[in-house]
């Protein structure tokens, strides 16, 4: 009888490793919160007072929130988050923000270069491989560059001083292909 127990219970934990990856590659989900995805607080849940405006953006990852999996399981599930003024934010993109916090995927469309880098006057990010450009204040719609799409947008919410998503995000993440 306990080998029989041993053997089913041994039998069901690929399919929870297997629970644990889809939950590592699943794309955000509204509830999640975010981590900061590098440097020295990596790991550190993301709060309000973490994103000052006029900083850089952070690269953060989404993290389920009842078993705390970070969603590391895909590169497409890199975030860039950075607080604007909302007096900038145009369209949609005020919907979408928490008090001035827009996050957007951070893979180009183009054909998926992570990195991007930040123009804080100009409020953009530019991809570092055919420097394709967005407006993070305009729904981070392309400015320039060949880039056939702008970036997917990740509408948020403030909940207990934490960044949460409040929904998923607005297109698909990284290249599209024909």
């Amino acid at each position: 009888m306990k080998s029989a127990l041993g053997a089913g219970l041994g039998a069901l934990l690929p399919e929870v490793s297997l629970g644990q990856a889809d939950l590592r590659s699943a794309r955000p989900q509204e509830g999640d919160r975010f981590v900061i995805a590098d440097g020295e607080r990596k790991g550190a849940v993301v709060k309000l007072d973490d994103i000052k405006p006029g900083a850089p953006p952070l690269t953060v990852l989404p993290q389920e929130p009842a078993s705390g999996t970070v969603r590391d399981g895909s590169r497409l599930n890199q975030i860039l988050m950075v607080r604007i003024d909302e007096s900038r934010l145009m369209g949609d993109t005020k919907a979408r923000a928490a008090q001035g916090v827009v996050a957007y995927s951070a893979v180009c469309t183009h054909t998926g270069c992570d990195g991007l880098s930040w123009a804080a006057e100009q409020l953009r990010f530019k991809c570092p491989c055919h420097e394709t450009e967005f407006d993070a204040a305009d729904g981070a719609r392309v400015i320039s560059g060949p880039a056939p799409r702008r970036l997917p947008a990740l509408p948020l919410k403030i909940a207990d001083g934490y960044v949460v998503a409040a929904g998923v995000f607005t297109g698909r993440a990284g290249v599209i292909s024909p």
